[in-house]
């Protein structure tokens, strides 16, 4: 059995990421709309009949926006931790609302869900460990500087999408004011081109075969800066932008395999890869 991977898509303007086998998955964070979601998804040959769960990895808007309709529309379990669901303002049917715990794996269906802290400026912010017959999918975006639990759960990824969200000379002399540069640099804010490439640099795990970089500032960065950043040190690991435009091919990774790869890519959803 294979399990599959797409980003729906990925940057301010909306999260959502898709990871499952071939009966169950989840997404993690769902901020663009029930009807994006189930457009792209149905683009993508998904089936959103196959989620069975939603985790939400904090309350700002761009992770959240789509769940409420999507949870209640599709009676999908939400799991999202008491405090922040608390600043969600989100208004879901009690019988769909699930809590977690960092470090308590979650099992939806032969998958795991395991969550865990993150430097970011929401009230409980988590990342997230997707596991399947070996094959570890990590989600990290939203992060201020790669702590020691991002650094941890990084080193096991065999796919992750991580965020590099800001080459740091566009910040500096881009158009944003300065308590804004302030915010997105700060230790609770987002990691920079600059700090994603050290995590992996450092931390990559022998058998990581994919790496998403993710949550891209639509101002503060671009595509072409940051894949030619981590070219360099690529090796033999897939670089793929997650376009906050639209959403990726499917990617699968069968069990046993070390290599992912492109899935289903219907017309409009290639992406630039170095190789």
């Amino acid at each position: 059995m294979s399990l599959f991977i797409a980003s729906l898509n990925s940057g301010s303007n909306g999260n959502c990421y898709y990871i499952g086998n071939d009966t169950d998955a989840v997404l993690i964070d769902a901020g663009i709309s029930c009807r994006e979601t189930e457009k792209r998804m149905k683009r993508l040959g998904l089936d959103i009949n196959k989620v069975k769960a939603i985790f939400i990895s904090h309350e700002h808007g761009d992770h959240i926006n789509g769940a409420e309709t999507l949870a209640n529309k599709h009676r999908l379990p939400l799991f999202i931790t008491a405090a922040t669901l608390a600043h969600s303002r989100l208004r879901i049917s009690t019988d769909l609302v699930n809590s977690f715990a960092a470090y308590t794996p979650v099992n939806i269906g032969d998958m795991s869900v395991l969550a865990f802290p993150k430097l970011h400026d929401a009230i409980d912010p988590h990342s997230f460990l997707i596991s399947y017959n070996g094959i570890n999918v990590g989600v990290f975006t939203d992060i201020g500087s790669a702590c020691s639990h991002v650094v941890n759960n990084f080193s096991q990824c065999q796919i992750a999408f991580l965020e590099a969200n800001y080459d740091e000379d566009m910040l500096e002399n881009g158009r944003y004011p300065t308590h804004l540069k302030r915010r997105i640099s700060g230790d609770k804010g987002h990691l920079s081109n600059r700090q994603a490439l050290e995590l992996f640099i450092k931390h990559k795990p022998p058998g990581l075969s994919l790496l998403y970089l993710s949550h891209l500032s639509k101002d503060n960065n671009s595509p072409h800066i940051a894949l030619e950043l981590f070219a360099e040190h690529a090796d033999d690991t897939d670089i793929v932008i997650a376009s906050r435009y639209k959403e990726t091919p499917v990617y699968h990774m069968p069990t046993g395999s070390v290599e992912a790869e492109v899935y289903y890519s219907p017309a409009g959803t290639a992406q630039m890869s170095l190789f």
